[in-house]
Order: structure tokens, then sequence, then C-alpha cells
């Protein structure tokens, strides 16, 4: 007999169906023979007997000499076959149906790049290269709420300011001019082009008061058409993509003023201590060559009755004619300029909903580099895409006592009552049946574990209520905040990114981290409320909602320059209200508040 035609083993050693054959239409067809994965011994009827072997089990044909015979082994594999594949797909139909509505809030998370505005509603330029900065174009695919559209006059004042600082920036013949200007210590009126004056924004202090101060100076810098040029130092020069198409927001190196980032409240070439020494006045007839070529803007916690007149209209007129400013501020000081009346009605025009100013401000200036955003974006899709509902929990505690069972329970009372998180059962109480595909993940971020932990550990020793799993998750735990180090900065920023991208959120008063996240986000947080100075009352209400999305003013002027004389500044424009978390900060508030 040819050796095609001998019944064999599958090449696997298993039981594989095996047919030996020839053509049907070759004479005297030998029997056809099968190897068949069956449990028994089976007689089949006009088949034969399945004997098994140490093969395969072999089908030998009795009787099949008739050529319609093979027909009616076609015919039973046939039938078999839906059998066959219900079996097989049985199989991993659990595994199947535990991930198909994980892969489902997966793809509706992430969707696709095509159902996203990449650019923001025209917030952002188009044509950067996505290599050299994917978060740029990436971001709203990793956001469930698409954010609030900037106005129409928002947009083109952007483009503009782009052809501003393409034209005026770095590595140009203005900038280079300008420069040299300042070196030689000449006022502007000599040496330069009028139309590229210069704004530079100097880093210090904590990350979140970094970005607010850059957002501040920014939009300062679009109100006064000002080059705005940031500070390198302190990872502002590590941590975010270039925010300008074709051109650099960062301050060069061989800038001539040397010893800029060590200007103080006594450095007499301050603005408050040149008014109070008359070197300059605020008066309209003051020359532009009796200016200096620049002026330090001290706006930070510490400033004077003198710095603060930086707010007021006759102080802006002698300031537009200076060509070089250097600014220094801790602070969000946006709701000082809605102060300026001279800024006011250019203001409306940009932002005609005032809570919005540094949720669009954020969004356009401060992008993850690639190595961020590999670190938001792990992690997004490891914890948090696939839950129903992501919650933020951002704790920072003032003081000496970092763990707090006071600021513990705080928490856990804030979100419970306000229905972020459900209740917890006493142990051994019966667990309801978990709603289909309801799942909540917790992110917490703090410097230290014990809070992340005592969360995770009440939802994972006790049922909830409503029968939800709840997954708590902590990203990092520096223990300290370490100012300018690049690799805890590089956390930090991750972290904000990740809080802003959940979608309900609870911040602690005062927290400039949590401003950042918020205003990114366009999300109105619980505001926790800062407890007494012993930390040992949990404070009643533990929160409440905050009146918008914007950061807070800290440390605002209490000056009417109309009447020159002291005022609450909190009742002098509908839309600047004093904050929720600090009685004395000022907040934009939404026009209808």
């Amino acid at each position: 007999m040819d050796a095609s035609l001998m019944p064999r083993r599958s090449e696997h050693g298993d039981a594989r169906l095996v047919l030996a054959t020839t053509p049907l239409t070759s004479p005297g067809t030998p029997p056809y023979e099968f190897a068949a994965a069956c449990p028994s011994q089976t007689r089949s009827a006009g088949l034969g007997w399945m004997k098994r072997s140490r093969g395969p089990y072999t089908i030998h044909h009795r009787g099949m000499a008739k050529r319609g015979g093979w027909r009616r082994v076609v015919i039973l594999l046939l039938l078999s076959l839906p059998l066959l594949l219900l079996l097989l797909l049985s199989a991993e139909r659990r595994v199947l149906i535990a991930s198909d509505s994980r892969l489902l809030r997966l793809v509706k998370a992430r969707g696709s790049a095509t159902g996203h505005d990449r650019l923001l509603g025209g917030l952002l330029a188009d044509g950067v290269d996505e290599r050299s900065c994917q978060s740029r174009y990436q971001s709203a695919m990793y956001r469930r709420k698409a954010g609030r559209k900037p106005s129409p006059y928002l947009v083109s004042k952007l483009r503009r300011h782009e052809a501003l600082q393409q034209r005026c920036g770095p590595g140009s013949a203005a900038y280079s001019e300008a420069a040299e200007q300042l070196r030689s210590g000449k006022t502007a009126g000599v040496i330069g082009s009028p139309d590229c004056k210069y704004l530079v924004s100097i880093s210090y202090r904590g990350l979140g008061n970094r970005m607010l101060a850059a957002a501040s100076a920014f939009l300062y810098a679009v109100l006064t058409d000002r080059v705005l040029l940031v500070d390198p130092s302190n990872e502002m020069g590590e941590l975010f993509c270039e925010p300008f198409p074709g051109t650099t927001w960062l301050l060069p190196p061989d800038f001539p003023l040397t010893s800029y980032t060590n200007f103080s409240a006594d450095t007499a070439e301050s603005y408050g201590n040149m008014l109070k020494k008359k070197v300059i006045g605020a008066a309209s007839t003051t020359a532009p060559k009796q200016l200096p070529p620049f002026a330090y803007i001290h706006l930070d916690h510490d400033y004077t009755d003198e710095d603060k007149l930086f707010f007021c209209d006759e102080d802006q007129r002698v300031l537009r004619d200076i060509r070089w400013l250097v600014m220094r501020t801790d602070n969000y000081i946006v709701p000082g300029l809605f102060l300026a009346t001279s800024f006011q009605e250019e203001l409306d025009m940009l932002f005609p909903e005032p809570d919005t100013v540094f949720h669009h401000l954020g969004r356009y200036l401060f992008h993850p580099n690639n190595h961020v955003w590999g670190l938001v974006t792990r992690y997004h899709d490891a914890y948090l895409a696939a839950a129903h509902q992501r919650v933020g929990i951002q704790v920072r505690v003032f003081g000496n006592v970092p763990e707090s069972t006071q600021v513990l329970e705080q928490i856990t009372t804030c979100t419970q009552k306000e229905g972020l998180l459900p209740e917890v059962l006493a142990v051994g109480t019966a667990v309801p049946p978990t709603p289909a595909g309801k799942s909540i993940a917790v992110l917490v971020t703090s410097l230290k574990t014990w809070y992340y932990d005592k969360i995770k550990s009440l939802y994972w020793e006790h049922a909830t209520a409503t029968g939800e799993a709840v997954g708590v998750h902590q990203p990092s735990h520096e223990e300290h905040q370490q100012f300018g180090a690049k690799s805890h900065d590089a956390k930090a920023w991750a972290e904000i990114y990740l809080l802003s991208l959940t979608d309900v959120l609870v911040t602690t008063g005062w927290s400039t981290f949590g401003y950042v996240a918020q205003g990114l986000g366009g999300l109105t947080p619980l505001i926790m409320y800062k407890p007494d100075e012993n930390g040992s009352v949990v404070p009643d209400p533990p929160c409440s909602r905050d009146l918008s999305m914007e950061p807070c003013f800290h440390a605002p002027p209490y000056y009417d320059c109309r009447v020159k004389k002291g005022a609450d500044t909190g009742k002098m424009v509908p839309h600047v209200q004093n904050c929720k978390d600090m009685s004395w900060g000022l907040k934009l508030a939404p026009r209808s508040a």
C-alpha cells in the first residue's frame, strides 16, 4: 500500500484529525482512516468500531465500497462543525465576558485621534511635529470631557502672539539688538525695534507655584504685547514642551542680567524702590529717555505697598515704555489684572467666561515632555482607564503632623457625604450584588503613603453599601517636597496631570498643586478646608464645592487705585471674589456667581 494511504499519528503526537486517502476518482480506493479524539471505545453507525491504541483513535471502515459512502462522512463532519465551534468558543467565553466591559471602557476612554478635538477648539496651533511633543495633540484623547471652548478673540490673539514670539524671540535680530541695549545700559529709545518688548519670568518655589507664575506672566505679556521668556532653572526647561511653534520660550543662557535670579524686594531696580526713591514717577509726562533700561517687578508674597501699585493704571502707563521687565512671583496674580480698568475691556473679549482663564492658558502653555507623558499614559492605562468613575484626591498636610487621623476622617467624610465614594458595611455584613460594569478608581496624591494605605485598607477590608468595587492607587510617595529635583518634579508633574484626568476631584485648600490640576482638567473641585492650627478638630463641613476651577491669588492688593486708599478688592469687580479656602485671597468666578 502506498505510504500516503496509511493511517498515521498527528505530527504533534496528540488527538488530531488526520485523513489519509487518495483522490476519489482513483480506482481501488482503500478504506478511509481517521484519527480522532474519543474518550472511550465507541461504535459509530455505518462506520465500525473506534479502537483505542497508544496512538490516536482510528476509525476502521467497513463496507464503504460504495462510492456514496464518503458522502456520509462529509455530512457528519459538517453537522459536527457547529458543535465543535461552540465547544471551542465556550472555552474562552468567561475570559471574553470578564474582559469585554474593560475593553469597551478602554476604547471609550481613549477613542481615536479623529474623534477628539486635538487643537482644543483652536487654542493650539497645528503643524508642530508630534514626535517632539506627543502630549500636545494626544492629550484630548485621554479626557472624557472636552473642556471649555476658547473665544474666537483669544484664538486670534494667540496666533498674533506666536508671531510676536517668532519675530522678536531668541535667535532673531530684534532679540540680539534688545539684549545689546540691555547690556549697554541704554534706554529703549536708543537701540532696537520699538515693537519688541520683553518680560522675563523668574522660576522658583514648588512646581505648582512655578506654573501659576508662568501662566500669570504669560497673560500679562499677551495684554502688553511683550515676548515672554521663562527662566529655565528649577526644571522649567526640562518638564515641558515648547508652547510657541517655531521658537523658544526659554531665556537664553547669555542673558545680560546675570544675577537676575537673586532679585528680591531690596533690589534697587525694583519698580517699588524706584518709585520710593523717585527714580521714576507714575505720570504720563515721563519721557522715554528718562526710563531705566529695565525694571524688576517684585510681586512675591512679601511685596511692599509701592510694589502693589503694579496693578494700577497710572503705573501700567509707565511700565509699558520700559523695554525689559523681570518679574518674580510665587502667586497667581491674574485676579489682580482684572482690577486694572485699562485691561478690563481686553480681558472681557479674551475671556467672556472669566472662570476659564487658567483652564485655557494652562492647556495652551503646559504640555508634558515625552518622558513625563509616558509616566502619565502608562499609569492611566494600567489603573484608571477602565474605571466607570475616576476620583482624584489631592492631600497636602500643612504643619508638623503629616499623618493626621483628623485629616483622614475629613477625606472619608467629605467623599462619602458628597457621593463620590460609597459608604462601607460592617465586617460580616451580607454583600449586595455588584452593579454590572460599575467600578471606581481612586487616585491619591500625597507626599506620604499613610493616607493611601488607610483608604485602600478601608475598601479592601469592608464591602461597600452599593456593591461597587473601589480600587485605590497612588503613583509615588516622595516623603518630602524637593525643590528643583528633576525626578521629583517629573513625578509631581505627572501626578498633577493624572489628577486633571479624573472625573471628580477633591483638593486641599491653599495647595497650588491642586489649583493646577483642577484648572487643566476643567474641574470645579470639592475643596477641603484647612484644619485649625492644632489639627485636632475636623472642619464642619469637611469640604464644599469651590466657586470655580480658577486658582486663588493668595496675596492680593487691598488698594483702590481710583480713590487711592485701602479697599476690599474682593468687592470691586463682580467676577473677582474672595476665595473659599483663603478668605483674604482673590479668585475669578463665573459672571453669574
